[in-house]
């Protein structure tokens, strides 16, 4: 195999993976998984699983992370050299970060041209009591026996509540959230 042609491989095979990889990292992995272990066999399955492992416990996203370890690893497993590969790793990366790059752009122009338009105000109004139930049900989920809120996480969730509808600022909200925490427990 050319190194060029795996290079427009690589580049093809993360660029879709961007395009359609929705749901967040995790729900790429799928998409990860089939387009570089089973259709293109640039890396075994058990390469495949170190670097999940690793992409996860690294800073960043499993989605760039992977896409940098797999661009390094199929370039060089093909017989290509180190330096190669870390072509290998910017290719997937950039491929990977393209889609989403360019599908935010034109959301923030089509956003910043209809922001005063009454119909999206509404609308936005609407979705954000919905975030907001979203957010709360992910974290009523976390709360088992083992880690259920007591009563003083509840007297700061109330003060910072106030205090972020009085437009405190939230950094210091977070400082203060962290002290009293410290203090409390």
């Amino acid at each position: 195999m050319e190194l060029i042609d795996l290079y427009l491989d690589m580049f093809v095979s993360f660029f879709k993976i961007g395009l359609f990889g929705f749901g967040g990292g995790y729900a790429m992995i799928p998409m990860i998984h089939d387009e570089v272990v089973t259709i293109n066999n640039w890396i075994s399955i058990g390469e495949f699983t170190n670097i999940i492992a690793i992409s996860q416990s690294v800073p960043g996203t499993i989605a760039f992370n992977s896409a940098t370890y797999i661009g390094y690893s199929a370039t060089v497993n093909l017989g290509f050299a180190t330096w190669q590969g870390v072509i290998g790793s910017f290719v997937c990366t950039l491929a990977v970060s393209t889609p989403p790059l360019i599908i935010m752009t034109v959301i923030c122009a089509f956003f910043s041209k209809l922001k005063d338009n009454p119909w999206l105000r509404s609308s936005l109004s609407v979705l954000k009591p919905a975030i907001i139930g979203l957010i709360a049900a992910a974290a009523l989920m976390l709360m088992n026996g083992h880690n259920f809120i007591d009563y003083k996480s509840w007297i700061i969730f109330a003060l910072v509540f106030i205090a972020s509808i009085k437009k405190v600022d939230p950094i210091l909200l977070i400082i203060i959230s962290g002290v009293a925490g410290l203090i409390l427990y």
